[in-house]
């Protein structure tokens, strides 16, 4: 272990310098992966969504949409797979063959602009926001992921997100990264 290993928590200097050459150009990319919803904004979704989560709002009967629905427009469905200049998901891959294999969902900051209407063609962009570490944490050693999903309606931003991830070697593997 070099001198300077030991303040990177015991990820070689090498690999937390490739981890974060990555990072960087993953970031300059921007705005990517942007795609549309697969449907516009719709009445029945809104129905299943507002039974599933014990809402009874009759405003939201009305061709208005909850604004915390404003994922679920634009969620892959089952079998979707990310495209492949997204942002977030290019980072965990970097991460991951770097090996740092286990991840944990740490927070999620969302604003609502505007709520959606029905009828509305919902597209999100991802970006990557930052990559912090590495960092010692009750979980293992690793790095804060933070990514920004934009939501528009036209040129018009109608909600974001930043969403932060830990992605990190578990205590019992640390010293293999």
């Amino acid at each position: 272990m070099s001198a300077g290993t030991d303040e990177l928590f015991g990820v070689e200097e090498a690999v937390h310098a490739e981890v974060m050459a990555e990072a960087e150009r993953i970031k300059a990319l921007g705005e990517a992966a942007e795609r549309e919803a697969r449907d516009p904004v719709n009445q029945p979704t809104i129905n299943n969504w507002l039974e599933a989560m014990g809402y009874d709002d009759p405003r939201w009967k009305a061709g208005e949409a909850p604004p915390s629905m404003a994922q679920v427009w634009t969620m892959y469905g089952l079998g979707g797979k990310p495209p492949a200049d997204d942002p977030l998901h290019g980072m965990m891959r970097v991460l991951t063959d770097a090996g740092f294999t286990a991840v944990l969902g740490t927070n999620c900051e969302q604003e609502y602009v505007r709520t959606l209407r029905v009828g509305e063609q919902v597209r999100v962009t991802t970006a990557l926001e930052s990559v912090v570490g590495p960092k010692r944490t009750g979980m293992g050693v690793g790095y804060f992921v933070t990514s920004r999903n934009t939501w528009y309606v036209g040129d018009e931003v109608v909600a974001t997100m930043l969403f932060r991830v830990l992605k990190f070697v578990p205590r019992s593997k640390e010293t293999t990264a």
